[in-house]
């Protein structure tokens, strides 16, 4: 089983790499790009059949270190290998 984590900064907080990748794209003639978020994707091999379990245990490892929970938003998908992708939750 595997678990995929979108992380990324809560709306409203600053994100001045966002920023930065905005202003160069701009610059490269990419004048399209009015605005630019900047996040983090982190995939998870788990050995685990139980694919509500791997959600619980994969939302406590974000809570307690791969998220900053006070200014970033997660959402997770749980991948079964052998079944359909199960629903992301949005944090």
């Amino acid at each position: 089983m595997k678990a995929i984590i979108h992380i990324g900064l809560k709306p409203g907080v600053l994100d001045p790499q966002g920023r930065t990748i905005a202003r160069s794209l701009s610059h490269m003639g990419f004048g399209s790009v009015t605005n630019a978020r900047q996040g983090k994707t982190i995939e998870l091999e788990l050995d685990t059949q139980d694919a509500g379990q791997a959600r619980i245990d994969v939302e406590k490892m974000c809570k307690q270190l791969l998220a900053n929970v006070v200014i970033e938003d997660y959402q997770i998908e749980i991948i079964d290998e052998k079944a359909e992708e199960i629903p992301e939750n949005t944090t």
